[in-house]
């Protein structure tokens, strides 16, 4: 359905996995932007050192161990979770298995279009549009969003606000949908971050400082690229 693919422009954006699959038979490169907290954490924990593995949520028990020295699910009090300061606790070097229903999803659907796949957020934003400067077009920009229990998903304003901060320095021709969304960008996206569902949310469970972090814009040149499995640090 080309209607759906927004055929015939540069530039794209939809949300979710299913916004994935939309755009799969055109687009060349995936950025995957889930601010809180999946690809927050890629970002944060690239940025220490660590090596890190999406995988999909919930995670088989089987083999949990045999995928990464932790696993960072939050099942372990005071162990590694996508909260980004539980990654800057890990030791340098170590690797991470980091599941998730939102952003790991879609990052490992995109993954497997053979597309190359970015993880954006709002401490990257502009690096990561530099970097597309030399990706391969089409590009599809996907939101995460927040995937419900029954399975629905909630379009999360962080994620617009994420993917409108990298969207603005990216050239080329947009759909109406990444010009939309584009049309977004807050020049100080962090009081909006920590105000919308997604922050208030994770300061009833006590992780307002992940709102906190997540919301800083333009603070990191990392972009993290999936590669083999694996992010990896663009060159």
């Amino acid at each position: 359905m080309s209607w759906a693919a927004q055929d015939g422009y540069d530039v794209r954006f939809d949300w979710g996995a299913a916004g994935v699959a939309r755009l799969a038979p055109a687009c060349r490169t995936f950025v995957v932007v889930d601010i809180l907290r999946f690809s927050t954490a890629v970002e944060t924990g690239l940025s220490h050192g660590l090596v890190l593995r999406p995988e999909h949520w919930p995670m088989p028990l089987e083999g949990r161990g045999r995928l990464g020295d932790y696993v960072a699910d939050g099942s372990v009090p005071g162990g590694p979770s996508l909260s980004p300061s539980s990654l800057l606790s890990l030791p340098v070097g170590c690797s991470v298995v980091l599941p998730s229903l939102n952003g790991a999803n879609c990052a490992l659907a995109a993954a497997a279009t053979g597309a190359t796949v970015i993880a954006g957020s709002l401490r990257n934003a502009s690096a990561v549009a530099r970097h597309l400067e030399s990706a391969r077009y089409p590009v599809g920009v996907i939101a995460a969003g927040e995937v419900s229990p029954d399975g629905g998903l909630r379009p999360a304003v962080e994620d617009i606000l994420g993917a409108a901060a990298l969207l603005r320095g990216v050239a080329g021709s947009f759909s109406p949908e990444a010009s939309v969304t584009a049309a977004a960008f807050s020049p100080e996206p962090l009081p909006l971050v920590r105000a919308s569902a997604s922050g208030r949310q994770l300061a009833e469970v006590g992780h307002d400082e992940d709102a906190d972090w997540a919301g800083q814009l333009d603070v990191s040149e990392l972009v993290p690229v999936l590669a083999d499995g694996v992010f990896v640090a663009a060159g």
